[in-house]
């Protein structure tokens, strides 16, 4: 008797070469299951448009059928418009890619002009049975490279972001000297090259301004001289910066994935790559315009009282707004960072666009207690907006395009306080389109620095469906040529090894699927390897029955064959296992693609080659007098 393994049992004894018919059902239970779980893949996805409710209202009971008009209207036919998960999703299925982009944009158009606050994506809609959808069963996603998207890489401005950091500190620094009485050398701006230098007048202010700001720990300080006067220069210590810009980092992630679900794509990828720059890829994302004007802004709201009379002078900012000049304080109320909900909307009154803001707690409170002593002063919304720009340069006598961001900032309301404001008010005074994209951003939540597209990627439909059309056509010839071959050269073991072969890639397609893992064209190269690799167990192990049989029965040469190829098989898969794994953790893109379906081929491959392949040779061979062997 052996075990699932087959190796020998050694407490009982039954004929060479035998498995136990709950170790063969064992075997027929996997295959049959992960059989289930691929099938999905052989249905084909229905171009579809997904239409949701932001506000978990349930849709009208009409709509359905005022869509339908408006599509047919306009010559687009739809497959069918039906209720998905939930009572607040509908899903307008097509026919094709081409329906599908035209059907988006009629269903846009309806919903603005009929003011109905949905949000509409595209989306893949599974043609699977329903009995196959409701024990989980998925196709595969598909990368950008096989369904077509948009692919950006952003770069994180750090510099901006840390001078940021800084020149907030250098504020909180002159409030406190300003309330300890110490006595410096007025000046605007205190930040140079990323550092805080203040400056005085005598020694002795200086000591007491370096007592005074102990507690900014953050700061490495270095007490010189700077034109002839004693200063103090602040300097971020290394590791505080390296801390801020991990921060920095994540919170972008963050808001990037936000937006991203805001566009409504199916298996978007949002990661990090190396220090300072993020990878987005949008598969079945055509309209790169939209993606794009979501991504590569940079936009927040500042909530400041108006300054007064007697306000200093270095704590005013001015801007024009309706013609006119307004002072307002540079400390900030609230920022968008405590927006916990914005919606856009209309004025029931005048019928403009305005956006509805929900505060978080902390900043429903300092708003509280910022508007409740100061009713009657005006209060002023700061629309602050970062725009990618690129500047040509000479750098070392060759023409250079240096990418930066530029911080425009405008007044989009001044409002006399009525009444202590809390948790929700309302902001007026924008373009619908400026107000929608403003209240996505506010939900997306703030990004922590600033960042501009350095690279930019559209890949077709088309394009995408031509790589699907090769990448079948190559697994399919390479496994086709082996399974010709492995039946060839060694017969009836070649027959087992063929159905090892179709079984691993059936597993592999399961467990893809059930993992929702993301095929793309580097990963169709990882099942390739891995069909070479199960290839390459089966003829280890039959080449090592082949040497046996010079010496031993052919029972003993089946049973030392697999015993004996046994280790070297599982050491080869396990090292290149633990490559995969290693691809996996730091790689990204193309690169855990690959690692991926490498790693998941390895598993499936080991129990394939092993198992499967040894449940059917016992199947042929075991038990029986064999006087030779064809191998």
């Amino acid at each position: 008797m052996a075990n699932l393994l087959g190796v020998p049992d050694k407490t009982s004894y039954s004929p060479p070469n035998t498995f136990r018919a709950w170790q063969y059902a064992l075997i027929v239970c996997v295959l049959a299951i992960g059989s289930i779980y691929a099938l999905p893949n052989l249905y084909q996805p229905d171009p579809a448009i997904q239409i949701r409710s932001q506000e978990q209202v349930p849709f009208e009971s009409d709509l359905r059928f005022k869509l339908r008009e408006e599509l047919v209207r306009n010559g687009v036919y739809p497959k069918s418009i039906e209720m998905a998960d939930s009572q607040y999703e509908l899903l307008v299925r097509f026919n094709n890619d081409q329906d599908q982009l035209r059907g988006q944009a009629l269903v846009d158009q309806y919903l603005s002009e009929n003011r109905l606050d949905y949000l509409t994506s595209l989306n893949r809609a599974s043609t699977a049975p329903a009995w196959l959808r409701d024990i989980g069963g998925k196709p595969m996603s598909l990368g950008l490279d096989l369904s077509g998207g948009v692919h950006f890489l952003l770069q994180v401005d750090m510099d901006q972001y840390l001078n940021g950091v800084v020149a907030d500190a250098a504020e909180a620094m002159r409030d406190m000297l300003i309330k300890e009485r110490i006595r410096f050398i007025p000046g605007r701006n205190w930040v140079e090259d990323g550092s805080i230098v203040i400056k005085f007048r005598e020694e002795s202010d200086k000591d007491l301004a370096l007592d005074a700001l102990d507690e900014f720990l953050d700061f490495d300080v270095f007490d010189r001289e700077v034109g002839g006067s004693p200063s103090l220069r602040y300097t971020l210590k290394t590791d505080r910066v390296t801390e801020l810009e991990d921060r920095a980092i994540s919170q972008n992630l963050t808001s990037l994935r936000n937006r991203v679900n805001e566009l409504g794509v199916s298996e978007p990828q949002v990661q990090k790559l190396g220090r300072t720059r993020i990878v987005v890829d949008l598969p079945g994302l055509q309209d790169s315009a939209k993606a794009k004007r979501i991504l590569n802004k940079f936009a927040n709201l500042d909530f400041r009282l108006a300054a007064l009379p007697n306000s200093r002078r270095s704590q005013i900012e001015t801007y024009p707004y309706e013609g006119r000049d307004v002072d307002i304080l540079r400390r900030s109320i609230v920022t968008g960072d405590n927006v916990q909900d914005a919606q856009q909307s209309y004025d029931p009154q005048t019928s403009q666009p305005q956006v509805n803001i929900q505060l978080d707690n902390d900043g429903g409170r300092k708003m509280n207690e910022a508007t409740g002593p100061n009713i009657g002063r005006s209060m002023a919304i700061l629309f602050i907006e970062q725009k990618p720009q690129i500047e040509k340069r000479i750098v070392e006598g060759e023409l250079t395009e240096i990418r930066t961001t530029v911080e425009e900032r405008r007044l989009i309301s001044v409002a006399t306080i009525q009444a202590a404001l809390g948790f929700n008010f309302r902001i007026t005074g924008l373009g619908i389109r400026e107000a929608q994209d403003l209240a996505l951003l506010l939900r997306a939540g703030a990004l922590a620095a600033p960042m501009y597209i350095v690279e930019e990627r559209t890949v077709g439909a088309q394009l995408g469906d031509e790589n699907v059309e090769r990448g079948f056509f190559s697994v399919a010839i390479g496994f086709l040529l082996v399974l010709v071959f492995m039946l060839f050269y060694y017969r009836l073991f070649g027959l087992a090894a063929n159905v090892a072969l179709t079984a691993n890639l059936i597993l592999i397609v399961a467990i893809m699927s059930v993992l929702g893992a993301t095929l793309t064209v580097p990963g169709i190269a990882g099942i390739v390897l891995t069909v070479g690799m199960a290839v390459d167990a089966n003829v280890l192990i039959f080449s090592r029955i082949r040497e046996e049989l010079k010496e031993k029965s052919p029972q003993q040469a089946i049973q030392s064959g697999f015993d004996r190829a046994l280790l070297t098989i599982t050491d080869a898969n396990v090292t290149t296992f633990f490559v995969a794994i290693i691809l996996l953790s730091i790689g990204s893109g193309p690169v855990r693609g690959f690692a991926v379906t490498l790693a998941v081929g390895i598993v499936c491959s080991m129990f394939t080659a092993i198992v499967v392949t040894r449940a059917q040779v016992n199947l042929f061979y075991g038990g029986k007098s064999l006087e030779s062997l064809r191998i």
